[in-house]
């Protein structure tokens, strides 16, 4: 997980073998964290301890979807990978006491999931999401293994029914601090400016961006993947400092 925030910032995404988790209908546990749902409600407990300064990481975040999705969309011509935008719309709350901070407003909620690792499909992905007046905009697009590109643009309403939209035209970004390239798409004339970053990552970049969509001018959450750069040995040495493995 990361928290960015104010008062203060956690990240925390340990390893654990399979013998700690556990899951069934309503319930999905990893180690000493965990996500259930209570009513309408997903609720998801965070214990943890961050790395590479150990600190502990402790709250509880509640994400109230206003609809559910049920569509999950291929990223690869065979389906190897797959996305589901499983709340577009949600009201979240988060509650941390470690560090103290707490947030509620309009969220969304989300999963990749595949049959291989994500850097034996692609080389690169840049994905931002905007709330507009009635929809959620999500635009993804990126260069597969195989050189061949892919994109997706889509608009969610209120009740989760999409639909196809015509990408906007290329927008540049600036590269990050670890000069991973960023890319995104703004209305044709009009420019992206990004706000803050709050994930400076060797192969990641998590920004805020000011922008405008489909006619309106929004604020958007943007990440972009380097995985040319995650399968290089130097990355891969630095992530057990970041991605602890635990044994137990």
């Amino acid at each position: 997980m990361s928290l960015t925030g104010p008062r203060g910032s956690a990240w925390a995404m340990t390893e654990r073998p399979a013998r700690r988790l556990h899951r069934d209908a309503d319930h999905f546990v990893v180690g000493p964290s965990g996500l259930r749902w209570d009513g309408d409600t997903l609720v998801i407990e965070i214990a943890e301890i961050s790395a590479p300064l150990p600190y502990k990481v402790r709250g509880t975040v509640r994400v109230r979807p206003e609809m559910i999705g049920t569509t999950a969309f291929a990223l690869d011509p065979a389906g190897r990978h797959r996305w589901h935008p499983v709340a577009p719309h949600a009201q979240v709350e988060v509650a941390m006491t470690h560090p103290g901070m707490r947030w509620s407003g309009p969220g969304y909620f989300d999963s990749n999931f595949g049959d291989e690792p994500l850097e034996d499909g692609f080389d690169d992905w840049h994905w931002s999401r905007a709330h507009l007046k009635s929809d959620v905009a999500v635009l993804y697009e990126g260069v597969r293994r195989d050189g061949t590109p892919f994109d997706l643009a889509l608009k969610f309403d209120a009740q989760g029914r999409w639909h196809d939209v015509m990408q906007p035209a290329p927008a540049a970004l600036p590269r990050t601090g670890w000069l991973i390239k960023r890319a995104t798409r703004a209305d044709a004339g009009h420019a992206a400016r990004v706000i803050k970053t709050w994930i400076d990552a060797p192969f990641y970049a998590r920004s805020a961006l000011s922008t405008r969509l489909f006619g309106e001018d929004v604020q958007a959450v943007h990440e972009s993947l380097a995985l040319g750069r995650f399968r290089s040995p130097i990355v891969q040495s630095m992530l057990p400092y970041r991605m602890p493995r635990a044994i137990w």
